[in-house]
């Protein structure tokens, strides 16, 4: 199980992303289920983990305009186990989109301090 907390409106977890030559960073990430990728990072995260270029795609924002972003192959430390993933490079907080959460329950208390638990599926 993963757990976290609200913060504002929204929910957040901290996760543990392994880049290239052993190189770790911890970043809260927020949730967000509009979110179709795995995760997405600011560039300076991608360079400071040596995280390895994979291809460029295509996404649309939520105010509807399409634009391109660099796709970066990471590893996570997700539920006990250390899972290969796509990272999105995007300059904003770290999002964890529905890609990372497929299989998984997600519970949040939508209140100050609430409990976030994402718990796999049987």
């Amino acid at each position: 199980m993963i757990a976290g907390k609200m913060k504002g409106d929204e929910g957040r977890v901290r996760l543990k992303i392994r880049g290239a030559r052993g190189k770790t960073r911890e970043i809260e990430a927020v949730i967000d289920t509009g979110y179709t990728g795995a995760l997405t990072l600011p560039s300076e995260i991608i360079v400071a983990l040596g995280l390895r270029w994979q291809s460029l795609d295509r996404g649309i924002l939520a105010d509807g305009s399409e634009c391109l972003f660099d796709v970066f192959e990471a590893k996570v430390d997700w539920d006990g186990k250390v899972r290969r993933i796509l990272v999105d490079e995007a300059d904003t907080e770290p999002l964890l989109g529905m890609r990372l959460l497929r299989g998984y329950e997600l519970r949040m208390q939508v209140r100050w301090r609430g409990k976030v638990t994402i718990k796999r599926l049987r």
